[in-house]
């Protein structure tokens, strides 16, 4: 079998079992295990269907970077609940999902899966930097378009994109990218930059679209074209020119906070997938058994069986 890497999105994928999954699957002390359920049977799917040889569950060691925030310091503002000094701000979790979490990782771990996150770092930049260092072809899972900005079909560096649920996911390639966006997936991160994302608190350039700002790359290259094209009057009307003028300020800071890191030094560990072993196996069993994750875990075990 051809190697091929997958990266998951792990909290992107979490919270979609989390609200995919009712919240009556519940174990035996009365804790919800949807998340649980749904985002492993989601792994038995993903594996499933597109054979990776290697898998790493990407972790947000911290969901909202401070080098993040300081930059632009409406940087998923909407999201905090509470405001921690000198560490990660607490995010708006749903209560019966936030329980959960430490369960995924211990089912993660039971079933030999890897997880990688580093300090200060979202997993959009774990992903950026194993997809770059990766000697394999590489897909991506996740449901945050800011990822496109790493599809290369040179590479094979491709992402399944979940948006539209586990039963339709759509393979993202250089090509999916330029059909619905205009632009390449090297110029997406200069295109959000460009458009905004109010999911994110990007507030964008104020007036640019997703049109013009397609349109801008296009005729100018990146951003660093379209700035200079702005500061010489050319290739751009008079209104699009002063949009562009009066951005500047968020425009020198913007895509540092949009482009993911593609350089963390992180850790190597042997992210290959194995069938289990017996004590893994019963290990994981019982686990299963504890809180009521059944056919949920049963289902890993058997897709870990027919790899190598």
């Amino acid at each position: 079998m051809a190697e091929r890497l997958m990266l998951l999105d792990s909290a992107s994928l979490y919270f979609r079992a989390f609200y995919g999954v009712p919240d009556t699957v519940k174990a035996p002390n009365g804790m919800p295990v949807n998340a649980v359920r749904g985002f492993l049977d989601m792994i038995a799917k993903l594996v499933t269907t597109y054979e990776p040889t290697h898998l790493v569950a990407c972790w947000d060691d911290d969901w909202r970077p401070q080098w993040r925030v300081d930059l632009i310091p409406s940087y998923k503002t909407h999201r905090v609940v509470e405001v921690v000094e000198g560490a990660p701000d607490v995010e708006e979790v749903p209560d019966p999902l936030e329980v959960q979490v430490p369960l995924i990782r211990k089912a993660l771990s039971a079933l030999g899966i890897t997880i990688i996150g580093a300090a200060e770092h979202e997993a959009d930049d774990v992903i950026g930097t194993l997809a770059t260092t990766a000697t394999m072809p590489v897909d991506i899972v996740t449901g945050d378009r800011d990822l496109f900005q790493l599809v290369d079909d040179e590479r094979s560096i491709r992402v399944i994109y979940t948006a539209r649920g586990m039963s339709n996911l759509e393979l993202v390639t250089d090509r999916t990218v330029v059909t619905k966006y205009g632009v390449l997936p090297s110029q997406y991160a200069d295109f959000a930059t460009l458009r905004g994302d109010s999911s994110d608190g990007l507030p964008g350039v104020a007036g640019i679209g997703e049109k013009t700002a397609a349109t801008l790359l296009a005729a100018h290259g990146d951003l660093a074209g379209i700035i200079g094209a702005a500061e010489r009057g050319e290739g751009m009307s008079a209104g699009v020119r002063a949009k562009i003028t009066a951005g500047l300020d968020y425009l020198e800071v913007a895509p540092t906070v949009v482009e993911v890191v593609r350089d963390l030094d992180l850790p190597q560990p042997d992210t290959q997938l194995r069938p289990l072993d017996d004590d893994q196996r019963a290990a994981a069993v019982t686990l299963a058994e504890t809180w009521a994750l059944g056919t949920s875990v049963s289902r890993v075990i058997e897709v870990l069986a027919t790899t190598r």
